[in-house]
């Protein structure tokens, strides 16, 4: 193994392990994270409507039949009292406050969703097509962990419809004695829930109302979201210009490795007419995004997301990620204050968006929205991304249509790789082979100029040495450095790739997460390593060490020239192994393949270059006389003014 194919090698060693460390969070982190953590919960825990706690603060005179009395000195029952209580708390949302909380069923092809009469709101998405890790219903959250609702002020109170009931209504009629609707193929159904105002026992239902209409298509993982203000003149306040959107959820694990989907779970967002961007995804962050416009928010999970669209744009909302230690079940707490644009108007409509669905490349981009941009796949750098972009996710998805194990499909990828690349390999070893003809040149002239003040006189004598025999030092590192965004693109798109999900090959369950054929005894785990084996990283390992020994006597010694180097040659594959033990499977496996392949590959081309033949051409080069270049002549003056002789 050459000089520079060890320095690159080296460099990427140093990315994983830079990535790594800054991926970790830190004891103080941690301990952070547990106390945001718990004043979430204890938030969470407080945030009941104040008609309920009005409710709860009756129900022992309920009970006992007690009656209380006015100032005026007149009897007051019990729900007198609560109704007075509400309406002094709620004004004209008073008589929304208390009622029965059902849930009303929607299912298309794709999704399941109910959607409860407290709060109007969807508060159970059931992707009908995924099952979670040890394969229960695939529920991206449910009404426990979830809160939704629009805060407004009325009447200089302030309103939050997330316990309010509101009254179901299917194609703008009451829907009465029917729970669950079903739609398939091209067709579509609305369906809608609305929060009466001025409501009373004799009225029931006045023309004042806020309306969340919901629409839903077959085959569609997007769900039509409208905000409708009918009569709402007088009851919202006169100067009202925004609303605000208060959503957070505690987002359910579905992968079999925490660690992992946590460590590729935040919040994403897009600025209207503009990039990309998110939280980061190793620490809890929270951002106030003031003076900006945002045309979508989501709550990304490692595979899955739940996001709101703007029709228009969102106003400087506010967001933040908390992670919850120690909590199995959940994976994060999600929160986004969301400012909505609105005009006091009689009546309007504010349209919006949501998407309940896959990580799915073609599946995001097919809306034309950025929303692919979640996925992980190297947007900071180009070149990364066009190679996931133009090349893998097309060979994934070309022959996963056709149902092949995608064990195969990873296999052909790494064959078609392998041959694209095969004329950068093919220099890169004729080059190592030239190096080798050189050494016993380059080692005499190492013994000429032992010293390290010859270092110069050294230098120079290299490279006019390194020009007359037509020998470039750098051809053997630049195509290591071309191939280094391969390496790094497949880090990032194993990992995230949905088509790997739950997809097994040899005795890996699940190419997207760590196969184990071996777990510790409870409680047992080994430092930087973790709680069991996984065999495609000890495969990986071994053909890596393979590799470098195999290159190491192939391409001549190099510690001699630089010592130490070998035992750190050795060291990066074993430290490899620490890190790829709790990542993707499929990512060891093809890094296995590579391997593989790559012996197969300088065995073939070492067959096809005659060495001797290159030594003679090299030997024939070093007589002809050739033009000394710039670099080369700043070295000779630079060995003059030092007082070394220059050999013309």
């Amino acid at each position: 193994m050459n000089k520079n194919t060890v320095i690159g090698l080296v460099l990427i060693f140093g990315i994983f392990i830079a990535y790594s460390y800054w991926m970790t969070p830190s004891k103080k982190e941690l301990e952070a994270q547990k106390k945001r953590a718990d004043s979430i919960a204890y938030v969470n825990d407080l945030r009941k409507d104040s008609a309920i706690k009005a409710q709860a603060a009756i129900a022992p005179s309920e009970k006992t039949g007690k009656e209380k009395e006015i100032s005026s000195g007149q009897p007051l029952d019990s729900m007198s009292l609560v109704k007075a209580t509400l309406h002094d708390q709620l004004g004209s949302f008073a008589g929304s406050a208390i009622g029965t909380k059902e849930y009303f069923t929607i299912e298309n092809e794709l999704l399941k969703i109910k959607i409860s009469s407290s709060g109007g709101k969807i508060d159970y998405v059931e992707l009908k097509n995924y099952k979670t890790w040890d394969k229960h219903p695939l529920v991206l959250f449910s009404d426990d962990s979830l809160h939704f609702g629009l805060t407004f002020f009325s009447n200089n109170r302030i309103i939050n419809t997330n316990n309010l009931f509101f009254k179901p209504y299917y194609h703008n009629k009451p829907l009465e004695n029917q729970a669950s609707l079903k739609i398939s193929g091209n067709d579509s159904l609305q369906f809608s829930m609305r929060l009466y105002a001025d409501v009373s026992d004799t009225a029931p239902v006045t023309g004042k109302y806020i309306e969340f209409l919901y629409t839903m298509r077959g085959n569609n993982y997007m769900i039509g979201y409208k905000v409708n203000f009918v009569g709402m003149s007088g009851i919202l306040d006169a100067n009202t210009k925004y609303l605000v959107l208060n959503w957070d959820a505690n987002m359910d694990r579905q992968e079999k490795s925490l660690k992992m989907e946590r460590m590729n779970s935040t919040i994403y967002y897009k600025y209207f007419e503009d990039k990309v961007d998110y939280l980061t995804e190793t620490k809890d962050q929270e951002k106030n995004l003031k003076n900006e416009r945002i045309k979508w928010i989501s709550f990304k999970q490692q595979f899955f997301s739940s996001s709101i669209i703007a029709d228009n744009f969102f106003s400087e909302p506010k967001i933040r990620t908390a992670t919850l230690p120690g909590n199995d079940r959940y994976l994060k707490s999600m929160y986004a204050e969301i400012g909505i644009p609105y005009s006091p108007v009689e009546n309007q409509g504010i349209h919006m968006t949501m998407y309940y669905g896959p990580n799915k490349y073609y599946t995001l981009r097919s809306y034309h929205m950025d929303l692919e941009r979640q996925i992980p796949l190297g947007w900071s750098f180009f070149l990364m991304a066009w190679i996931n972009v133009y090349a893998v996710i097309p060979v994934f998805t070309f022959f996963g249509n056709f149902g092949w194990n995608y064990g195969i499909i990873i296999l052909i990828l790494t064959i078609l790789l392998k041959v694209i690349l095969f004329p950068i390999a093919f220099k890169t070893y004729k080059s190592s082979a030239k190096m080798r003809a050189l050494k016993p040149d380059i080692d005499e002239i190492n013994k000429r100029y032992p010293k390290k003040e010859d270092a110069m006189k050294k230098q120079s004598v290299t490279m006019e040495l390194y020009k007359k025999a037509g020998v470039n030092p750098m051809a053997g590192c630049i195509p290591l450095l071309l191939q280094m965004p391969i390496l790094i693109a497949m880090f990032r798109f194993f990992p995230s790739s949905i088509e790997l999900r739950q997809s097994a090959f040899l005795w890996a369950k699940d190419l997207s997460s760590y196969d184990s054929i071996w777990t510790f005894p409870s409680g047992f785990t080994i430092p930087f390593y973790g709680d069991h084996v996984s065999l495609f990283a000890l495969l990986m390992t071994i053909s890596s060490i393979l590799y470098t020994r195999i290159n190491d006597q192939m391409m001549g010694s190099t510690q001699t020239q630089m010592p130490g180097m070998k035992v750190m040659m050795y060291m990066m594959p074993a430290m490899f192994l620490f890190w790829f033990n709790d990542y993707s499977s499929g990512l060891s496996y093809y890094y296995l393949l590579a391997n593989l392949l790559t012996f197969a590959q300088i065995y073939f081309i070492r067959s096809t270059i005659d060495e001797k033949k290159l030594h003679a051409q090299i030997e024939a080069n070093k007589k002809k006389t050739v033009k000394k270049s710039g670099f080369q002549k700043r070295l000779e003056d630079m060995a003059k003014k030092r007082g070394y002789p220059v050999k013309r």
